[in-house]
């Protein structure tokens, strides 16, 4: 069983920069794409950026491309989201998540392509 806990999130102005954090437990952390995701009241959760095992490999949404940062440390058993030019409308709670299935790396967007989930922290930009 893999546990996966966020913290770093809470309240910005517009123009702020935050730095999500999600701690995963697990021996293989090196191996498996993770992935960052945000839901906002009423809406969907949707895709904010990917990382491949090594970490050499990066995707992002369009909507957060510029401003938004991925990376991970392997030893640490830790993925990261720098935020920089927050906006109100990146409010939402943000979801870290890891994709156990397969090793290989392609823009794995989808939600229902990640295996296992964080509780979630809420970032909420005020303008």
């Amino acid at each position: 069983q893999v546990h996966l806990v966020e913290s770093g999130g809470g309240l910005v102005q517009a123009g702020g920069s935050l730095r999500l954090s999600c701690a995963a437990s697990g021996r293989t952390f090196s191996t498996y794409v993770m992935g960052w995701f945000r839901q906002a009241p009423g809406k969907e959760r949707e895709f904010v950026a990917t990382i491949s095992g090594s970490g050499g490999l990066t995707g992002y949404a369009d909507s957060v491309k510029g401003r938004f940062t991925i990376s991970r440390d392997n030893a640490k058993n830790t993925v990261y989201l720098q935020m920089n030019s927050l906006l109100p409308e990146d409010t939402a709670v943000y979801y870290c998540a890891q994709r156990t299935r397969s090793s290989d790396f392609q823009w794995y967007t989808n939600i229902h392509e990640y295996d296992y989930w964080g509780q979630g922290t809420q970032v909420t930009v005020s303008s």
